[in-house]
Formats: C-alpha cells, sequence, structure tokens
C-alpha cells in the first residue's frame, strides 16, 4: 500500500510539472478549435475598418449645418448574427471603431452599443433636470450631431462536416465558412455609399482518437 501511495504521488508530481500558465501574443494567429477566435475577430474589424477608411466616398459629406468640418459622420448600426454560433458582434464593432476613430478621419456617434446612448441620454437629463449642475454648463438638449451615414451589417456561416469512414482511416473533416457583409447607407437618401465582404475559410482534420 505504501509503495502504491509513492507511485500515485511521484504520478501527480510529474502531471503537476507538465502544467503551466503564461502570456501569449494577443495578436497570434489562433487556431485552437475551428470555431470563431479571436484571430478571426481581428481580421473582420481590420478588413472592414481599412476599406471603410479608404473608400472615396466615405471622406467627406458637406451640408450647410458643418461649417468647415465636412468629415463624414457615421454612426454605427449593429452586425446580426447569423451563424449557427454564438458570437458577441459587438467586439467586431468596437476593434473597428477604435481605428476610425484613431484614424481621425470620420466623426463617429455612439451607436449600437445601447448602454452608451443610455448614459448619454441620462447625463444630459441630469444636468437639465436636476438643479444641481451650474446652468452655464448644462449640456443643452437638441445639440448632438446627425449621422450622415448608417454602418451596419451581418455575419453568416456555412458548416459541413464529413463524417469518419474507411476511407479516411476513421478521421473526420470540417469545414467552415464566415462572411461579414457590412455597408454604410445615407440616412437621408438610404443610398448605399459603400460595401465591404470579409470571407474567411476554416479546416479541421480530427484523427480516429482525436476530439469531436
Amino acid at each position: 500500500m505504501k509503495r502504491q501511495f509513492l507511485s500515485i504521488s511521484a504520478l501527480l508530481l510529474v502531471a503537476t510539472g507538465c502544467s503551466g500558465l503564461g502570456y501569449a501574443d494577443p495578436n497570434k494567429t489562433e487556431t485552437v478549435t475551428i470555431d470563431f477566435g479571436s484571430t478571426d475577430l481581428q481580421t473582420f474589424a481590420g478588413d472592414q475598418a481599412q476599406s471603410f477608411l479608404t473608400s472615396p466616398g466615405m471622406k467627406y459629406y458637406d451640408t450647410s449645418a458643418k461649417g468647415q468640418d465636412t468629415r463624414i459622420i457615421a454612426v454605427q448600426g449593429g452586425i446580426k448574427n447569423e451563424t449557427r454560433e454564438h458570437i458577441n458582434t459587438s467586439q467586431i464593432l468596437r476593434k473597428m471603431n477604435d481605428a476610425i476613430v484613431k484614424s481621425g478621419e470620420v466623426r463617429l456617434l455612439a451607436g449600437a452599443e445601447e448602454s452608451g446612448r443610455d448614459l448619454i441620454g441620462e447625463q444630459q437629463r441630469f444636468q437639465q433636470e436636476s438643479g444641481r449642475v451650474r446652468p452655464d454648463m448644462a449640456k443643452a438638449y437638441g445639440r448632438q450631431l446627425g449621422a450622415d451615414v448608417v454602418i451596419y451589417g451581418s455575419l453568416s456561416d456555412i458548416f459541413k462536416e464529413k463524417g469518419r469512414s474507411i476511407e479516411s482511416l476513421g478521421s473526420k473533416r470540417k469545414d467552415l465558412y464566415y462572411q461579414l457583409y457590412m455597408q454604410a447607407v445615407d440616412v437621408e437618401t438610404g443610398e448605399i455609399l459603400w460595401t465591404e465582404e470579409t470571407e474567411i475559410r476554416k479546416e479541421e482534420t480530427v484523427s480516429l482518437f482525436g476530439r469531436g
């Protein structure tokens, strides 16, 4: 019994020694599973932001109310998730927004993030109606910018799986295709001013003794 206890203890020590935790490069290609991952998010947001910012139609939009700053005023309308997975498409929007704002080429309004719009409204009401804010510092109603274009889109996927067979030596093959389609539409006329489609295809082969 004592010898058996020592053997189990030795195995536990070996297993513990094989464990590890550390930081990794967030931009490293992520291939843990075939499902939606960080690399997919970065690819979608980066490609879409780059296309939007380099589109000639997204540079300037002149109206009499703008004065000398005729940059496009845009608002994000959201990305509809049409995939089989539970994907937080707000993460794509946030990363895309980060690139757009940092470029300084577009004026971006609070949009798809409902909590942000609610906070802005609550703060305006507090400043105007609570009586606790200096009148000369209270932000007035009716002064927010009006968007020239609304940006919105959809994320869809096609998933196919080929089961194990003798011909494949017991392995299973998975194929996953993602398509993110985005567009910017003129608020006043309804005209589509910009579109972009980003595609990603991922393949996975699972051996006879692999997961799944």
